[in-house]
C-alpha cells in the first residue's frame, strides 16, 4: 500500500499531478483545488490511497489526513466509487461533510456531480456516527444542537470561508459562540455570523501584528 508520496511536481492537470518520487513519476488523482495550488517544481507531500482493480492501479492524494479519512469512508458507501468520492471532497470541505451527515441533510451531496438522490441518502445513512468516531467535524456545532441549529452553523462556517478563513478555524470558532449564544441568535445566521466575526476579528489582528 502506498500511503504517502513526497517529491517534486513534474506535471499538472486539472485533476491530477505527477510527482517525482526518487526518480519514479507517480500519477496521483487530486481535487482541482489542490492541483491549482501546486506549481511545477514544487516539493510536496500527499497522503495517498491506492485503489487496486483488475485493469488498473489508481493513486488518490490529499493534502490533509482528515481528507483521506473521509475519502476512505466515502468509498465504503454502496454506489460511491473513488472518482465520486474525490468529487465530493472537491465540492465540500471535511467539516461541511461532517455537518451534513450529523444533520442528516443529503442536499449537499445531491448537488455533487455524479451523486444521485439515492446515493446521497446512503452517504448520510452509512456515514452516520463514523465521522464523529474519527473526530472529524468535532466542535463544529454546539453539543446537543438540533438539525436546524446545525444547518445555521454550517451556513456560518461557509460564510466565514468565503471571507477568507479556513474551514477548520471557522468551525472551531463558531462552535463556542453558538453554545454561548441565546436560542434566538443560534437560529439566526446573520446574528451568529456577526458574533463569530467579533470573536475572530481580534484574533486575526493579533496574528497579523505578530
Amino acid at each position: 500500500m502506498i500511503s504517502s508520496a513526497r517529491g517534486r511536481v513534474l506535471h499538472l492537470d486539472s485533476d491530477s499531478v505527477i510527482v517525482d518520487v526518487n526518480g519514479v513519476g507517480f500519477s496521483i488523482a487530486v481535487t482541482p483545488q489542490l492541483s491549482r495550488s501546486f506549481h511545477i517544481g514544487d516539493e510536496i507531500v500527499l497522503h495517498t490511497h491506492l485503489v487496486v482493480r483488475e485493469d488498473a492501479l489508481s493513486l488518490y492524494g490529499f493534502a490533509e489526513r482528515d481528507e483521506l479519512a473521509v475519502f476512505l469512508q466515502l468509498i465504503g458507501v454502496s454506489g460511491v466509487g473513488p472518482k465520486s468520492a474525490l468529487g465530493v471532497l472537491a465540492s465540500l470541505s471535511v467539516d461541511q461533510i461532517a455537518q451534513a451527515v450529523a444533520a442528516e441533510d443529503d442536499a449537499p451531496f445531491r448537488r455533487v456531480s455524479g451523486i444521485g438522490p439515492k446515493t446521497a441518502k446512503l452517504i448520510v445513512v452509512q456515514l452516520a456516527g463514523k465521522l464523529k468516531a474519527l473526530g472529524l467535524g468535532a466542535g463544529s456545532a454546539p453539543a446537543g444542537a438540533g438539525k436546524a441549529e446545525q444547518k445555521v452553523v454550517a451556513q456560518v462556517v461557509a460564510a466565514l470561508v468565503g471571507l477568507g478563513w479556513s474551514e477548520r478555524v471557522a468551525a472551531d470558532a463558531v462552535g463556542p459562540v453558538a453554545e454561548a449564544a441565546s436560542e434566538r441568535d443560534r437560529d439566526n445566521v446573520s446574528a451568529l455570523l456577526r458574533m463569530t466575526l467579533a470573536q475572530l476579528g481580534p484574533a486575526r489582528k493579533e496574528a497579523a501584528g505578530g
